[in-house]
Formats: C-alpha cells, sequence, structure tokens
C-alpha cells in the first residue's frame, strides 16, 4: 500500500513527492506540521514508517494480507490520535507500539497464525551467542521450517520480543520506550525467550 493510498483513506491528502523542506524536517517538525493542518505532512511520516511497521507486522502475523491490513489500521490511528504523541518519546517506537498492539488484536481475532520467519531472524543467534549453541545449519534453508515451527510454540509475548530484538534489530533503549517495560526486564525476558526457543531447537537427544 502507497502512501497516497494510506492517505486518502484517512482523508488525508498526500503527494508523491514531497518539498525537501518538508521531507527532511526533524519528526517532532513533521507531527507538529500535521497537527497545525497540514495533511500533507503526514504522508511523509508514513512514507519514513510504513516498511518498518509493515515488516513487523507480516512477521508477527504470518500473513501479507492481515499485515497490510494491520499498517493501514496502524497509520489510521495514528493520525487520529496524533494530538496524544508526547515529543518526549520516540515517535517511530509510539508508532510502533500501535503497530504491536493491532497486531495482538489481529491475533486474537484470528487463529489462522502462522509466524513467517525471515532471514534476518535466523542470522539472530550473532547476537551474544543467543541461538549459537543450536548448530549452524540453522540459518540453512532446509532449516528454517524448525525455526517457524518452534516460534510458533513461543507464547506471543516471547515472539514480539524475538522478532524486535533480533528480526528489527531494535536496542533495549528502544524496545523499553515501545514496551514500556524497564530494560533490565527487557534483558531477563528475552533471555528467558531464547532459553525456550533454544530448547525447542535443540535435538532431544542432546538435551
Amino acid at each position: 500500500m502507497t502512501a497516497r493510498e494510506l492517505g486518502e483513506l484517512g482523508g488525508v491528502t498526500v503527494s508523491d513527492a514531497f518539498p525537501e523542506p518538508l521531507a527532511a524536517l526533524p519528526e517532532a517538525a513533521v507531527v507538529a506540521r500535521v497537527l497545525a493542518g497540514d495533511r500533507e505532512a503526514f504522508g511523509v511520516l508514513v512514507d519514513r514508517h510504513h516498511a518498518r511497521c509493515l515488516r513487523v507486522a507480516t512477521q508477527l502475523l504470518g500473513n501479507a494480507d492481515d499485515a497490510d491490513d494491520v499498517v493501514q489500521e496502524t497509520f489510521l490511528r495514528a493520525f487520529r490520535h496524533l494530538g496524544h504523541y508526547r515529543e518526549r518519546d520516540k515517535f517511530a517506537a509510539w508508532l510502533l507500539r500501535i503497530a504491536v498492539n493491532q497486531c495482538r488484536t489481529r491475533r486474537a481475532r484470528d487463529a489462522r497464525w502462522v509466524p513467517l520467519v525471515d532471514e534476518a531472524m535466523t542470522h539472530a543467534g550473532s547476537d551474544a551467542g543467543i541461538l549459537a549453541s543450536t548448530d549452524d545449519a540453522i540459518v540453512q534453508a532446509e532449516q528454517r521450517l524448525e525455526m517457524t515451527r518452534a516460534l510458533e510454540r513461543l507464547a506471543p509475548a516471547e515472539r514480539e520480543l524475538l522478532v524486535l530484538k533480533y528480526g528489527e534489530e531494535m536496542g533495549y533503549a528502544e524496545l523499553a520506550a515501545l514496551t514500556g517495560v524497564s530494560v533490565s526486564a527487557l534483558k531477563m525476558r528475552v533471555n528467558r525467550a531464547c532459553a525456550r526457543l533454544r530448547a525447542l531447537l535443540l535435538p532431544q537427544s542432546t538435551r
């Protein structure tokens, strides 16, 4: 879905090319323009964040059509509730929080959830050896199905953390801003999720 299509759905007219000064403005300034009545400026925010929101939604929902619907709803909600955004928060984190919440709502309604595992997820083991205890072959195509099945068995909150931390390579500070959970608590939760994933991936005979 293009920025124009998203904008038109929310009653926002978005041009295909934004004036360079507008496109170059920092996030807070663009938000201020939107709140002042410049609806075209919202298209800048869509252009900046659409790809990431769609990637996260696809990984969490496992269905491209559902992910597209969720991203559409995410931006519509962001536009309607932009007045609640506070500059002390990163706009990207605020927006991603809406997207994750929409994914949770969609999952609750749809029992057809099947996770899609992006190649970036299979390379997560390079960070602090989280997945290093599993065989290196896990990053190969024939092992992705095992990863998918293991992720399916994790709790939704555990999947979310792994997708955001490793699939999106978000730092703990960014995760804390997104979730409202302290960095120390997040580290423990991520470690627990990784331990559970590792246990699911390890052959029974090696446990």
